[in-house]
C-alpha cells in the first residue's frame, strides 16, 4: 500500500508545464504533423499527378515511366531533405523558434506551389525546395522540446512529439479519401500550404528555450559543424548517422510503396479504381495509428531497458514486418487482408523514430545540439535518396515492388550490429 502511495505521489510531483512550454510543444507538434502530411501527400498523389504531367513533358504515361519518374522525383525530394542540415547551424546561432518557423514557411509555400505545376520539371523543383524545409523541422522541433520541457517530462515529450509525424500520415490519408478522390492531386498539394498559419503562430506565441539562451550568453561563437566531428563527438555522430540512415531507408521503403502495394492488391481482388484508392487511404490510416502507438510505447520502454536495447527491439520488429508484408503477404493469392494486417506491425515498430527524438539531444551539448540533430538526419536522407533511386530501378527491372522493398529488411539486421557502438544515456540528464 505504501509503495502504491509513493508511486502515486511521484507521478503527482512531476514538474508542471507552463504556458510557454505548452504553446511551444503544440507549435512544434503541429509543424511536425503538417510536415508528415506534406511528405506523404506525394506518395498518395504520385500516380495521378505523373499520369497528367508526363505527357505534357514529352513522355508517355506508361506504368514503367510513372514508376521511374516517381522514384527520380522522390529522390530529388530526399536530396532536398538532405540539404536541410543548413538549418541546424542557423538554429544554434539564432535560436530554435525563428528557424523552426522558417522551415515551416519553406515547405508550406513550395508544397502549395506544386499544385500549379505544368510539367514534371516544375513539380521536381517545387518538391526539392519543399524537401529542404521539411527536412529541418524534425531536428528543430525535437531540439526545442528536449530543451524547453522539464527533465522529468522531456522523454515522454519526445514520444508525444513523434506522434505528430504519423498523425500527419493519417491526415494525408483522410484528405486523400475525401479531397483527393473528388478534386484531384492539385487540391491535395494546395492543402499543404496550410502550415503557413502554424509558422506565424510559432513566431508570435513560442518563446525561445532557456537552455539555448543561457548557452548563447556564456559561449563564444563556435563552429558547431566542425565541433561535432572533433574528438569529443566524432564517434557518436557517425554512429547516429548510420542508425538514422537505416531507420530512414526502412521507413520510406515501406511507407512510400505501401499505397501502391495496397492499390495493386485491391485491384487484383477485383475492386474498382476509386475503391482501391479508398482502401489504400484506410490502410495508410491504420499504418499511422499503429506508428503512433509505437511512438507512445517507446519512451517508457527506453527508460526501463535503455536506449540501445529498445532500438534493437524496434529494429528487429521492422525487419520481420517488412519481410512479412512485402516479401510474403504481397505474393499470396488473396494477399490484401494479410498485407494490411502486417502493416499494423510495420507501423508499430516504425515508431523507432521516437527514440531518436529522445536519444540524440542527450548525446550533444546545447551549443551544437541542433547542428548534430540536423546533420545526422540529413546524412540518412542523402543515402535514402540513393536507395530510393535503386529501389525504383529494381522495381522497373523486376516488374514487381514486393521483393525490392522486402530486401530493405536486411538494413535493420546490419543496424543490430551497429547499435552496440552507440552511447547509452539512460538515467542521464540533458547535457548543458
Amino acid at each position: 500500500m505504501n509503495s502504491l502511495t509513493d508511486r502515486t505521489s511521484v507521478v503527482r510531483r512531476r514538474t508542471p508545464l507552463n504556458r510557454s512550454q505548452i504553446a511551444g510543444f503544440w507549435g512544434a507538434w503541429a509543424g511536425w504533423t503538417l510536415d508528415g502530411m506534406d511528405s506523404f501527400i506525394y506518395a498518395l498523389v504520385l500516380t495521378p499527378a505523373l499520369t497528367e504531367l508526363l505527357p505534357r513533358s514529352g513522355y508517355a504515361a506508361t506504368p514503367a515511366n510513372v514508376g521511374l519518374a516517381g522514384s527520380i522525383l522522390f529522390a530529388l525530394f530526399l536530396v532536398g531533405w538532405g540539404l536541410s542540415f543548413i538549418w541546424g547551424p542557423l538554429a544554434d546561432r539564432f535560436g530554435r523558434t525563428k528557424v523552426l518557423a522558417g522551415t515551416i514557411f519553406t515547405f508550406a509555400i513550395f508544397t502549395g506551389l506544386a499544385a500549379t505545376s505544368h510539367n514534371v520539371w516544375e513539380l521536381g523543383v517545387y518538391r526539392f525546395i519543399a524537401g529542404v524545409g521539411i527536412g529541418g523541422e524534425w531536428a528543430l522541433a525535437g531540439t526545442y522540446v528536449a530543451e524547453s520541457w522539464p527533465e522529468d517530462r522531456r522523454k515522454m515529450g519526445a514520444g508525444y512529439l513523434q506522434t505528430g509525424y504519423y498523425a500527419g500520415f493519417f491526415l494525408a490519408a483522410a484528405l486523400n479519401y475525401t479531397i483527393g478522390v473528388h478534386y484531384g492531386w492539385r487540391a491535395m498539394f494546395l492543402t499543404g500550404a496550410v502550415p503557413v498559419v502554424v509558422a506565424i503562430l510559432v513566431l508570435l506565441r513560442v518563446k525561445e528555450s532557456e537552455k539555448w539562451q543561457k548557452a548563447e550568453a556564456r559561449t563564444e561563437q563556435v563552429k558547431p559543424l566542425r565541433e561535432i566531428f572533433g574528438p569529443t563527438y566524432r564517434r557518436r555522430t557517425w554512429v547516429a548517422c548510420i542508425l538514422l540512415t537505416i531507420a530512414i531507408v526502412g521507413l520510406w521503403a515501406g511507407a512510400v510503396y505501401e499505397p501502391s502495394a495496397v492499390i495493386q492488391l485491391a485491384t487484383k481482388a477485383g475492386m474498382a479504381k476509386n475503391d482501391a484508392i479508398r482502401t489504400a487511404s484506410l490502410a495508410t490510416g491504420l499504418l499511422s495509428i499503429a506508428t503512433i502507438l509505437g511512438c507512445l510505447a517507446l519512451p517508457p520502454l527506453a527508460e526501463r531497458i535503455g536506449r540501445k536495447k529498445t532500438l534493437a527491439v524496434y529494429f528487429t520488429g521492422m525487419a520481420v514486418a517488412i519481410a512479412g508484408s512485402f516479401g510474403w503477404a504481397f505474393y499470396l493469392p488473396n494477399g490484401l487482408a494479410p498485407f494490411i494486417a502486417w502493416l499494423f506491425v510495420l507501423g508499430f515498430f516504425g515508431g523507432n523514430f521516437a527514440l531518436f527524438s529522445l536519444w540524440l539531444p542527450e548525446q550533444f551539448e546545447t551549443r551544437v545540439r541542433a547542428t548534430a540533430f540536423a546533420f545526422c538526419t540529413s546524412f540518412g536522407r542523402f543515402v535514402g535518396a540513393g536507395v530510393n533511386f535503386l529501389l525504383g530501378a529494381a522495381v522497373l527491372h523486376m516488374h514487381t515492388l514486393g521483393v525490392p522493398v522486402a530486401l530493405t529488411a536486411l538494413a535493420f539486421i546490419v543496424g543490430l550490429f551497429v547499435i552496440p557502438f552507440a552511447p547509452e544515456t539512460k538515467g542521464e540528464v540533458l547535457p548543458q
